[in-house]
């Protein structure tokens, strides 16, 4: 199936998303409850050195011979003091703030990770690898970055604008009233830029998605690439993806970087209108130099936060908008839940049908219609047909990776939906088309569906499939480590490693997809022999193009348009001299 956009969602409201981020920084609490304990102290020692500055200040005296100077070495030396404590527990504080972050990104992943083992198969049908990547890294990170790094910073912040407050209450109380007009126009502004700004960044994260999706698929496909000599037209196509993954990005920075400016047109009208009226003040001697330079200091310290936590409002934006893509992913519906009274599947038989089933990955097309049959304990199914005619369908439909919606299909006559997911899994054994090696041993590659394997189990399957000699002649035999999925092995010898793991398994049941595809007709017909001896007592189905492989089946079912056209014995079929009579002439005078 083609892969498609993620269906958009509902956004949910954001104080939910708030309040989702926030479990997982406050799973961390005895972290964060250090942290800010060390960060309330760092801020109070901070805020403390601006008021001992203006009463140094008062206590030189300005030249009148009133200078209190062991007064004034002391409070330099309390405020070095205090400096000293600022950065150490700020250090501190850093140290706490990474290991928080690495723990939230830690729980956004493995969340992410585990719920993406859960989901059904249709959800990774309809979304690029790429796009699904990008949440478990670029996402993740962008949350750990720009929101929990920010934390701290913006409690410190706030901090620093309520003892600033206080301390310049305490001074001058009069000055006050300038932030009665300043202070609600900076928040008016922050709220009116932070939403302006939202749709841009999540605009960001949606096209960098894309992006990555595209960049994983065409990595992937650089053998074909290079094959039909596409590389001009990919990268024309990744230059306009990354063109409007730039685009939004810098549309996204462009239109937060206005939060700063306007933050600092407001403060240095609070700074002009203070200065302004604190000089007044002095000059009518109802305020001392000390309490004039105090305040200024304070509003600094008062109003740079403000500043700052605009700054960061419009950078929370980001994480927000990859918050959004996470907790999509978390919301996805899992598989539907085994009944309440599932059986699970013990003692299997064998024995498979399917009784008028009728199926569509969407609901308006349909692909399989009133399909049925009958897999006797032990017999080969081979299921044949052109492509598109609904064989992969049938695997699916049998695994249970989708639902038919009509019909029954049942294993040794017990409906699948009356059974647990996991024990009709377990019932079969898979060896797909697509190989899937991953990186460890030989031996751990074969052995991987099965405990308590021995060497010469592998070793005995491995001959079977006729890749032993190849395995034995590796430079440290079933202990060579493949790598990157098989990188430096062949396809053929990647689907014999696959067909030997199937082998080892003792499911009762056997799919085989497009199996022996990558592999040349002789090795092809030693692998047929071989299963047909080892598959004895199994039913096995096997999907095929290439007939030569499946001449001695029990029972051959000819898909077309979704419903089985004729079925039989090779011979039989070839009598009856139809559409698979046509297929296999046409193999053969075409090969």
């Amino acid at each position: 199936m083609a892969k498609t956009e993620q269906i958009k969602k509902t956004r949910q409201p954001r104080s939910k998303l708030y309040s989702r981020l926030w479990r997982y920084v406050d799973s961390n609490r005895p972290l964060v409850v250090t942290a800010v304990c060390l960060q309330t102290i760092r801020q109070i020692a901070d805020l403390v050195c601006p008021l001992l500055s203006g009463l140094a200040i008062d206590a030189i005296g300005l030249g009148k011979g009133e200078a209190d100077l062991p007064k004034v070495f002391t409070l330099v030396a309390v405020i070095v003091l205090l400096r000293l404590v600022k950065y150490a527990l700020l250090h501190v504080g850093a140290i706490l703030n990474q290991r928080i972050s690495s723990r939230v990104s830690y729980s956004l992943r493995r969340d992410v990770f585990q719920k993406l083992l859960t989901l059904p198969v249709s959800y990774f049908d309809n979304r690029q690898t790429g796009d699904i990547l990008s949440v478990l890294s670029y996402d993740v990170d962008t949350v750990k970055n720009s929101l929990v790094n920010n934390i701290q910073v913006l409690f410190s912040l706030v901090l620093d604008i309520a003892i600033s407050a206080i301390m310049m209450a305490l001074i001058l109380p009069e000055l006050m009233l300038v932030f009665c007009v300043t202070v609600p126009l900076s928040i008016a502004f922050a709220v009116f830029i932070s939403r302006y700004v939202r749709p841009f960044f999540r605009a960001r994260s949606k096209t960098l998605g894309k992006l990555n999706g595209f960049t994983e698929e065409m990595i992937s496909g650089q053998k074909t690439i290079r094959a039909y000599g596409r590389q001009e037209e990919i990268v024309a196509k990744y230059a306009v993806q990354n063109h409007e993954a730039a685009e939004a990005s810098q549309k996204a920075r462009a239109r937060g970087a206005l939060m700063g400016p306007g933050m600092n047109l407001i403060n240095n009208i609070s700074l002009t209108l203070i200065s302004i009226f604190g000089g007044i003040l002095y000059l009518m001697k109802r305020a001392l130099l000390g309490d004039v330079s105090a305040f200024v200091q304070y509003s600094r310290r008062f109003l740079e936060p403000i500043r700052r936590v605009g700054d960061i409002l419009g950078d929370l934006q980001s994480a927000f908008s990859a918050s959004e893509r996470i907790f999509d992913v978390l919301d996805e519906p899992t598989e539907t839940a085994d009944a309440p009274d599932a059986k699970i599947l013990t003692d299997v038989a064998g024995e498979v049908s399917m009784e008028h089933i009728t199926f569509g990955y969407t609901e308006d097309k349909t692909v399989i219609s009133d399909l049925s049959l009958c897999a006797k304990p032990g017999s080969l199914v081979a299921i044949v047909g052109h492509t598109g005619a609904g064989k992969t369908t049938i695997i699916n439909l049998l695994m249970r990776f989708y639902d038919a919606q009509k019909g029954l299909i049942a294993v040794d006559g017990k409906g699948i939906l009356t059974l647990t997911r996991d024990s009709l899994r377990r019932g079969y054994t898979m060896v797909l088309q697509d190989t899937w090696l991953f990186e460890g041993t030989v031996f751990e590659n074969v052995a991987y569906g099965k405990e308590g394997v021995t060497l010469q189990q592998v070793e005995e399957v491995c001959k079977v499939a006729g890749i032993h000699d190849y395995v034995r002649h590796l430079p440290q035999g079933y202990d060579t480590i493949i790598r990157g999925g098989g990188t430096g092995i062949s396809k053929g010898q990647k689907q014999m490693l696959t067909i030997a793991r199937a082998m080892l398994m003792d499911s009762p049941m056997l799919i085989l997809d497009e199996a022996t595809s990558n592999v040349d007709t002789r090795t092809e017909q030693k692998i047929q022999s071989a299963m047909r001896k080892l598959m004895e007592g199994r039913t096995c189905f096997v999907i095929a193009h290439r007939l030569s492989t499946i001449r001695h089946a029990d029972l051959i079912l000819v898909m077309e348009n979704g419903s089985v056209q004729e079925q039989g014995t090779h011979e039989e079929l070839m009598a009856k001299n139809g559409v698979y009579a046509a297929l296999y002439h046409s193999q053969f005078e075409n090969g």
